[in-house]
This record gives C-alpha cells, structure tokens and sequence, in this order.
C-alpha cells in the first residue's frame, strides 16, 4: 500500500518545517513542504494529500498576534479547499504556532457550537522552554491512540488557551475532544506552574474537533523523534522503553490511513 502522502505548509517566520517534515517521512510517510504561497495559487492541489500539517515558529513575525496572518490566509482564501480536504476525511496537524493558527482560524475547537477560543499570553509572562509530562486521553483522535504518559518539550509565549465561555469546556472534555493535558508529578492534571508551562484552565495542551481529524498541541512532537532527543536518556535503565513519544504521534496517524 502506498505511503500516506503529508503536505508541510510554511510560512514567513516558520522555521520548525524541516523537523516536521523528518518526523513524518520517519513515521513512514511521503512528504512535500510548500509555502503557502504556492498552495494560494492553486489550492485544488491539496487534493494530492491525506495530512496536512502547520508547524512551529513565528509565523508572518507573530506581528498582530501569534499564527493570526497565518490564520486569515487559511480562513478566507483556503476555506473552501480545508472543508473539503477534512470532509474527505484528510487529517490536519497543528504544533505549537501550528495549533495557534488552526485555533484563529476558527478549525478548533470545531463543531456546530462554534466555542470562541484563543490562545494568549503565557500566565508567567515569559516565553517558556522546557520539557512537560501529559496525560493523553485516546478514542477520538487518530493521533492519539493510547493512554500512556507524553513527554515533549514546549517553546512558545502564547500557550494559555482559553474559551470565551469558561463553562464550554466541560463539554469539551465530556466530548473527548481535550486529548492532552498537562500533568504534575504524581500524573494528575494541573494548573501549577512550571507543570503547566502558561496556566491553561483545565490543563489542555492538545485539543482535537469533533471528528478527531483535526488536532493541534502546544508541544513539539517533532522534537522527540528519537531516544538521544530526551534529556534523560543516558540515565535510563538499561531495557526500558526506548520508543519516543513525539513519533509515536505520526506514526499513529498514518496508521490510520492504511
């Protein structure tokens, strides 16, 4: 069977699109980068793919909000050619700017409820780099299949997600639509810092819509493709589980294609 075919959409200020197109050719699948540009020429073209994925960095320089141009691009020109792509049941990948342009361009949280959403400034004020644990919730994301705990390091200065209805995310959570969270030692969500690197209510790190096709996460799964990524990997013991938790990511979703 053919291998899954990814598109990397890029743009001014992207700079996370060569690891992203890495992780997915080493989960096994075919993989193209374009600027956006080219895919605003001729937005039929889409049709070729199965999984399209917006990366990391600071897209068009975060000028008027993080992943906001990016998400006007996506929302107005491109809205037609995305429908269509989810409606053919192609999956959408968001990370870390990635994630804030799918949220800007109103793709999450999804659904007929149409939940406001944003993501903002970290609760430290700063721009956080570190490693967090989180505790997937599988079922309804493809990328997402099974509950063992999630170690990805985070880099970002706008990660504080926040519905303009605070009461909209139990629904969420009940529709299983919350598919990450930050958790603390003990493995239990929290708001705590530095556990929760910018304070989102609930803990969410990673959001899926409705149909689980679409997804996006403050983490950098790209960044945990292989053992020596973990900064703890010399001190493993010897015969533990060496598999890396940001590839299992895509390979899960190209599973689910074949």
């Amino acid at each position: 069977m053919a291998s899954p075919r990814v598109i990397v959409l890029r743009a001014p200020g992207t700079n996370c699109n060569e690891e992203t197109a890495f992780a997915w050719e080493q989960a096994g699948a075919e993989v193209e980068t374009w600027h956006i540009a080219r895919l605003l020429e001729d937005s039929q073209t889409l049709n070729r793919f199965q999984i399209l994925t917006i990366p990391g960095g600071f897209s068009y320089g975060d000028d008027l909000g993080a992943g906001r141009i990016f998400a006007t691009r996506l929302g107005t020109v491109l809205s037609d050619a995305l429908r269509h792509f989810h409606e053919r049941g192609g999956l959408l990948l968001g990370i870390c700017n990635g994630f804030q342009v799918l949220v800007r361009a109103g793709l999450l949280p999804g659904g007929s409820s149409q939940t406001k959403a944003t993501l903002t400034q970290n609760e430290s004020g700063r721009f956080e780099s570190r490693w967090v644990r989180m505790q997937p919730q599988p079922g309804l994301s493809p990328f997402i299949t099974d509950a063992a705990p999630i170690e990805l390091p985070v880099a970002h200065g706008e990660g504080k997600f926040l519905l303009a209805d605070p009461n909209a995310l139990t629904a969420l959570e009940t529709a299983g639509q919350v598919v990450l969270r930050y958790v603390d030692a003990s493995g239990a969500p929290t708001q705590e810092y530095p556990a929760n690197p910018n304070g989102t209510p609930g803990a969410v790190a990673g959001l899926c819509d409705p149909t689980g096709r679409i997804f996006g996460l403050m983490p950098h799964p790209e960044r945990y493709i292989d053992p020596i990524h973990h900064p703890r990997w010399t001190r493993r013991d010897p015969g533990s589980d060496l598999s890396c938790d940001g590839l299992r990511i895509f390979q899960s979703a190209i599973a689910s294609l074949r």
